[in-house]
Parts: structure tokens; C-alpha cells; sequence
């Protein structure tokens, strides 16, 4: 059975449902995005997937780990294309999974572009993307209107592996008015420090390292651009939170409950 909105017989064209994970707390997953789990035929999901919310997926389905991390491929993009549209195409109903939110830096135009041009119905359910997660997690807000009114999202490194700080325009993005969050943005703290320096940003301004957030393993370091350089190497994956409305990160986070939290997602969910 299909388990399109219809609930009608599925018919002999599947469809690829592009779901967002969220950043690894069960809880923080979307109603719809457990039913599809639950329902699908075929999952293949992103090694960051923690498997509290993989093994949510219905016993019936074949769950493939499609992983890419850290310039590990165990598996190409154009394989993952082709099994999305295989599956589909045999009358499946796939759910590719994928951490956080699958618009914020996870190729999803890419595998869009490659139903589309297979002509394989698809749909995208948003997930919550790890910038978002870290800053809650932290009880801070990335906007404030005494402080900050815009917020940037930023790729630590292109497709082509170069620092995203070695190729962008700082000084039109990083204003005394706005939250940075950096994805990926490795460990070269020293080289992005200059750039916001050069920018013209205080070297007072606030900034967080956070790592594996929303998941009990999660770490974080308080710093400014000012000492950015001085930052401890912590585990990936990371995201580096920049600006004004960050001042109560100093504050005690309440990420230490999370661990109970995957202890009973599935009794939660089920």
C-alpha cells in the first residue's frame, strides 16, 4: 500500500519523499517525517542519521546507508540518483533521509534535478537544519531585534574543498547586525578570524563552536572573533554561530536531558 496523502493502491510509479532528519534528537523530528519512515519501502538515509531515528523505519522497508563524510564515498551522488529513480520506477515509495534540513547544504537541488529529468514524482518535507538546533540548545536566539536583524548561512568550504573564507565577501556579509552561522566550517578559526577582522567586526563580538548538536554527545566552546584562533578541535560535525545575539551562550544549555530522550524515542513515537 501506497502511503501517499490518498491512501489510495500504489500504483506502478512510485515516489521519493527528500526528508529532513532534523540534528539527531528523535523528538525533534516531524510527524510526517516519522509516518513516511515508518510506511516506506526503501530508506536511504545520510550517515549522519543517528540510528534512534533510522530504526524508526518500518520493519518492511530496506534501509540502505548512503553516507558521504568527511571526503569518504563509499557511494557516489549519481548512485544515489539512480537508486532513487530505480526504486521508484519499480513502484516503490522511497524516503531519501537526510540530516537536518535537506535545502541547507545537503545537495538536494542536485537529486531534484535528477528526478526531474526521470520524471519520478517526489516531494520535500523539511526537517530542522543543525544551525537552528544549536542555537536552541544553547537557549539563544539567533535574532534579536535589539541586536541582530539578519541572519547569513554560509558553507565552510565550496564543492571544489576551498575555504569558504579564502572566496567570500566578507565585508558584505558580516555587519555588527547580524548572526553568522558556518556549516562545515572545519578548523582554520585562525585564517576566518582576519576575514571578520578585516571586515570590520569587533573583535568582542561573540561566537560559538557547537558540536554534534542536539544529540547527547553534544560540546560547545564560548569564544569571540577576537579568539577564535584559540578555539579547541572538537569532534565534527560542527557549526560555528557568529554575532551580537549570542551573548547568552555562556549560559548553562540544556542538551544534558537529550540522553533520555533517545532512551525513550521509540516508546515516544511508536
Amino acid at each position: 500500500m501506497s502511503f501517499a496523502d490518498t491512501g489510495s493502491v500504489q500504483t506502478a510509479t512510485g515516489k521519493v519523499y527528500l526528508v529532513g532528519a532534523g540534528p539527531g534528537d528523535p523528538e525533534l523530528l516531524t510527524v510526517r517525517a516519522h509516518r513516511l519512515l515508518r510506511c516506506a519501502d526503501v530508506v536511504l538515509h545520510d550517515d549522519l542519521v543517528p540510528r534512534a531515528i533510522v530504526s524508526l523505519a518500518g520493519r518492511q522497508g530496506e534501509i540502505v546507508n548512503v553516507g558521504k563524510r568527511c571526503g569518504a564515498k563509499g557511494i557516489t551522488q549519481e548512485e544515489i540518483n539512480t537508486r532513487m529513480i530505480e526504486s521508484a520506477r519499480r513502484g516503490l515509495e522511497v524516503v531519501r533521509l537526510k540530516s537536518g534540513d535537506p535545502g541547507i547544504f545537503g545537495r538536494l537541488a542536485e537529486e531534484l534535478d535528477a528526478l526531474e529529468a526521470a520524471n519520478v514524482p517526489f516531494e520535500v518535507v523539511p526537517g530542522i537544519t543543525a544551525g537552528i538546533a544549536a542555537a536552541a540548545s544553547l537557549n539563544i536566539s539567533l535574532t534579536d531585534r535589539r541586536k541582530s536583524s539578519r541572519v547569513v548561512v554560509v558553507a565552510g568550504h565550496h564543492a571544489a574543498g576551498t575555504p569558504t573564507h579564502e572566496r567570500t565577501d566578507w565585508k558584505s556579509l558580516a555587519r555588527e547586525d547580524t548572526t553568522l552561522v558556518v556549516y562545515m566550517p572545519g578548523h582554520d578559526f585562525k585564517g576566518l578570524r582576519q576575514e571578520l577582522l578585516a571586515a570590520g567586526l569587533s573583535g568582542e563580538v561573540p561566537a560559538v563552536v557547537v558540536a554534534r548538536a542536539a544529540t547527547p554527545d553534544q560540546q560547545h566552546h564560548s569564544t569571540t572573533i577576537a579568539e577564535l584562533g584559540d578555539v579547541p578541535r572538537l569532534e565534527s560535525p560542527t557549526i560555528l554561530l557568529i554575532g551580537r545575539s549570542l551573548e547568552r551562550a555562556g549560559q548553562k544549555p540544556h542538551v544534558a536531558s537529550l540522553s533520555l530522550v533517545f532512551e525513550c524515542a521509540d516508546l515516544i513515537l511508536s
